[in-house]
């Protein structure tokens, strides 16, 4: 039996242990991490890669500031899109030409909801979860006014038992690989294989998922997919989504927002749209390209990266600050609301306490950069590519301090809008 004492000394041998045997930390360098912070934030917004800054300089004083309007061809702007959808695509498990970048994750996601239900046109049924993530929830019920459908909520658990009795009238389901809030990791196979074995298209929302795990859209049939560039990618704030859309579907592929770069014959300004062959019709506007190019750089951060080494060590780490929390921190009214089995677990650990925010609040002024989601979980995301072992003990010592000494407003004031 260990002491109160003896268990942080434990803690920190396994740790250490644990980081010097980790051939990924050499990649922290390719990240610019404050000093004396623990980052746990990445699954909110990525922290900024070292590529990002130079390749920015040079977009902003050369390509633009020398090249002008003719850096769309010189600098290769105007195939930007599939380019950095291409790169993307490769973390995702998608073979070229089935990925577009650009936009947000609210438009993509809207483009790939309408497109779905456009192509199971005599299904009136739109599947998604009931806990989703908000946007997730409000553009389906948005498509399905739209489309004239009907969106039904069906937990993630009880899809399969949901398809076998009315799956005949679903189009398409939309659902994650990993709940935002709890860090549940969904069986991306099981599910996308119940959709088809109904007939139904799948859709996945891949914000919490891509560049923390692998997901090979490619091998488990996935049928459509979105996902932000600015979480576990660390392309920043606001940086540009992706759609990726399985080639079988491009030809019978209709968007909902026919934009003139999506043109089969952009430059020539037709009359009528005529669609671009292939994924580039998924394209909308003018592409963002300061957001767009700083995404490009800050995906040179997997290059030569195995996801499976970066699942296992994920996997490593959210094991290992379960392990802090059962330690230190379930003693003081903390619940762990994360799966301990790995199988079911992404790459974030959530606990529970009824002064979350006080909590998150508390931590940042000591160094721990964690967020919350009300009412009451704490969330501790971590990324392989940065995170250390010694950075969760860390967080969990300063975690365990400030509660067990209430050294924390409970109900502090507002910081700004963002959580």
């Amino acid at each position: 039996m260990t002491t109160a004492l003896s268990a942080p000394a434990a803690l920190r041998e396994r740790a250490a242990r644990l980081d010097s045997d980790d051939d990924l930390a050499p990649l922290r360098a390719r990240f610019l991490l404050p000093p004396d912070v623990v980052y746990l934030d990445g699954n909110s917004l990525g922290p900024l890669p070292a590529a990002v800054p130079a390749a920015l300089d040079d977009v902003v004083r050369h390509q633009w500031g020398t090249g002008l309007i003719g850096s769309w061809n010189d600098a290769g702007w105007w195939e930007a899109p599939l380019r950095v959808g291409d790169a993307v695509g490769a973390l995702i498990g998608a073979a070229p030409g089935q990925t577009v970048a650009g936009d947000s994750t609210s438009v993509q996601l809207f483009t790939a909801l309408d497109a779905a239900t456009a192509l199971r046109p005599d299904r009136p049924l739109l599947v998604t979860d009931p806990g989703h993530f908000p946007t997730d929830r409000y553009l389906a019920d948005a498509v399905a006014r739209r489309r004239g459908r009907e969106v039904r909520r069906v937990p993630p658990a009880d899809l399969p038992r949901f398809l076998a009795a009315e799956g005949h009238r679903v189009a398409a389901v939309s659902y994650t690989p990993v709940d935002f809030r709890t860090g549940e990791l969904y069986d991306m196979r099981a599910l996308t294989r119940a959709a088809h074995d109904a007939g139904a298209l799948a859709l996945w929302d891949l914000c919490h998922a891509a560049g923390a795990l692998p997901l090979d859209v490619d091998a488990l049939g996935v049928d459509l997919a979105v996902g932000c560039g600015y979480k576990f990618l660390s392309g920043g704030p606001g940086a540009p989504a992706f759609l990726y859309v399985a080639e079988r579907h491009h030809a019978a592929l209709e968007t909902p927002l026919p934009g003139w770069t999506g043109h089969a014959d952009p430059f020539r300004l037709a009359e009528e749209y005529a669609p671009a062959p292939g994924i580039a019709r998924a394209r909308i506007g003018t592409p963002p390209i300061l957001s767009l190019l700083a995404l490009e750089a800050a995906l040179t951060a997997f290059d030569g990266v195995d996801l499976t080494r970066v699942r296992a060590k994920s996997l490593s780490l959210t094991g290992f600050f379960l392990r802090c929390a059962d330690e230190l921190l379930t003693p003081l009214g903390f619940t762990s609301v994360t799966p301990a089995d790995p199988g079911r677990r992404g790459s974030q650990v959530t606990l529970r306490h009824p002064h979350a925010r006080g909590l998150v609040a508390a931590l940042a002024g000591h160094g721990v950069i964690a967020d919350m989601r009300a009412p009451d979980l704490l969330r501790f995301g971590v990324n392989a590519l940065y995170t250390s072992h010694g950075d969760l003990l860390t967080a969990a010592l300063r975690l365990r301090d400030l509660t067990r000494n209430a050294a924390y407003d409970p109900a502090p004031p507002s910081a700004g809008p963002v959580t």
